[in-house]
């Protein structure tokens, strides 16, 4: 159902920059935008792993330099038929992790040491499995698609404010000024609902995907618990200066957004958590108990002892 719905929200995006099309620009302006749109996206599809890993300081690591987690990924991706990605470490106290890459061919998978200090084997694995079901399921072009439309109706929508639009029939009519007014200022905010509806679509498809690949749904679930309840008092100021990256990331690393509504990037973290919790009692999972909502306590899982104090990690 998540993939019929990314259909149909893509298929919307298009018929509104259609839409505006026809009300701005006419077609040699929709097809103009359309253009530069596209070759803008196009560039950033084949260079956006190099911009976004760069942009976020992350560094390449090997079995030499990280080799539990590099180790980790390898067992994770041939679980779940992948090429190996290349594995970076993001120094930044803001438990989260990303994956990149035009392809699963040239993908990445990026985690920060908030991530590895704070999450145990088992969490990290499921967050790891989450951005491999991500390449997977080639979600970077999907997102880059949408981004193109998007791009390409905010463009439609400056030339409509400036140029005045082009292709009213009855030009200085009333209902002419009024429909262009309300598409230089509608349409992009309805091109971003629609662009962040995909966005939390793919996230729960990944979430499904990553539970699959790792074979523990209360694992990522308790992931997600823990980061969460981490995320939005820890600043990414990385993020926080580039906002458009914050869909990337398996919770949104921005502050002030944890509800599930028509602007957020990402699901409701307790939503995601109840479709993982319903997910392992289909599969009859064993990883503990009900995890708690973000925030809370993480409930007690074969990695702990009997006083429930879990052990160091490999990486501190």
């Amino acid at each position: 159902m998540n993939y019929v719905r990314t259909a149909i929200l893509l298929a919307g995006l298009t018929a509104l920059f259609m839409a505006v099309g026809y009300v701005i620009g006419g077609q040699g302006g929709m097809m103009i935008a359309f253009l530069v749109a596209a070759g803008m996206n196009l560039f950033s599809y084949w260079n956006a792993d190099k911009l976004v890993l760069r942009m976020y300081g992350a560094q390449e690591v090997d079995e030499r330099t990280a080799p539990d987690l590099v180790h980790m990924v390898r067992d994770l991706a041939a679980r779940a038929q992948l090429p190996m990605p290349k594995v970076y470490l993001i120094d930044n106290p803001q438990p989260n992790a990303f994956a990149t890459g035009r392809n699963p061919e040239n993908a990445a998978v990026a985690a920060t040491t908030g991530l590895l200090r704070m999450l145990n084997r088992h969490e990290v694995a499921g967050v790891m499995a989450h951005e491999l079901a991500h390449v997977k399921h080639h979600d970077t072009l999907t997102m880059t698609i949408t981004a193109t439309i998007a791009g390409a109706i905010s463009m439609l929508a400056n030339f409509g404010l400036f140029f005045g639009g082009g292709n009213r029939e009855n030009n200085g009519s009333p209902f002419g000024a009024i429909g262009t007014i309300l598409m230089v200022f509608l349409a992009p905010l309805a091109a971003m609902v629609v662009q962040m509806a995909i966005s939390r679509s793919r996230e729960y498809e990944a979430d499904r995907g990553g539970a699959e690949i790792c074979g523990q749904p209360l694992a990522l679930a308790s992931a997600l618990a823990k980061i969460a309840g981490t995320a939005h008092q820890v600043p990414n100021y990385e993020a926080e200066a580039n906002p458009a990256t914050a869909h990337m990331f398996i919770i949104n690393p921005l502050s002030g957004q944890r509800m599930d509504n028509l602007f957020s990037t990402h699901p409701a973290t307790e939503n995601r958590i109840a479709a993982l919790e319903a997910l392992s009692r289909t599969q009859g999972g064993s990883f503990g108990g009900a995890v708690s909502a973000p925030g809370g306590t993480a409930p007690r899982g074969p990695w702990q002892g009997a006083t429930g104090a879990r052990p160091r990690g490999p990486w501190g």
